[in-house]
């Protein structure tokens, strides 16, 4: 299959490109508005851009409709500031009801049951049950016309490390997360290491296997297939 990037709509060139950039790690993004209202929404265009100083950059869509800006951006545009929170397999559920919209002036850290924690340089709340939190402030905002989508370019003030994964020699102990990924509209538990090369016998077994399912779905299940799905990265309407 060949396809013509230029002949997708914005719906059907997201779907290709969320289900081959994978696994997309998740920027847990909580904001505060201008009047205080508390804003968490999950992030999965999402990487690293800069070492020194740390900066991370986060790309944001409209809301489902594809036309209002997302709480998420309004709240950094007009603060110039947020924090990335990392989201780890017990949180996945709070992860998930996040990406619901909620009216702007919902606090989401209440509506989702979640603790704030006090950040040291942004007024924003960081997660405080999250194992690592990052403090930003804006360093640019990139416009990615002609779609109202834009890039945030966030650089690191704080890092907040829980103690137990902070090692002596100054590393992540990543083994002990429970780190949620992101596949396509799915999560994915990161629940394997390993280091190259592997035995070959091991990797052709693991060549031909398909992921297992932990949520006992059938195994073409996807939420890109459901009415709350939408090319927002957003959930259209809370179920029961």
């Amino acid at each position: 299959m060949i396809i013509n990037a230029a002949d997708l709509d914005p719906t059907s060139s997201y779907k290709l490109l969320i289900g081959s950039v994978l696994p997309r790690a998740i920027a847990w993004v909580s904001t505060q508005s201008s009047q205080g209202t508390g804003n968490i929404a999950p992030v999965s265009f999402f990487t690293v851009v800069g070492r020194l100083p740390p900066v991370v950059s986060i790309s944001l869509q409209p809301r489902a409709d594809g036309v209002t800006l997302k709480d998420t951006f309004v709240n950094i545009r007009d603060t110039g500031e947020f924090v990335v929170n990392m989201a780890t397999i017990d949180q996945a559920d709070s992860l998930h009801r996040s990406a619901f919209e909620f009216d702007s002036d919902v606090d989401e850290f209440e509506a989702l049951g979640l603790r704030k924690g006090a950040c040291d340089i942004v007024s924003a709340p960081r997660i405080l049950d999250a194992p690592i939190s990052m403090e930003c402030v804006v360093d640019r905002i990139i416009a990615m016309p002609p779609l109202p989508d834009h890039v945030v370019w966030g650089r690191v003030e704080r890092f907040h490390i829980r103690d137990e994964v902070y090692l002596d020699n100054g590393r992540i102990d990543v083994g002990a997360l429970g780190a949620v990924g992101r596949l396509a509209a799915e999560y994915s538990l990161v629940d394997n290491v390993f280091t190259t090369p592997l035995p070959q016998e091991l990797v052709e077994q693991l060549r031909v296997q398909r992921s297992r399912r932990l949520d006992e779905r059938a195994t073409d299940y996807s939420p890109i297939d459901t009415a709350e799905w939408s090319a927002s990265g957003s959930t259209r309407t809370e179920t029961a």
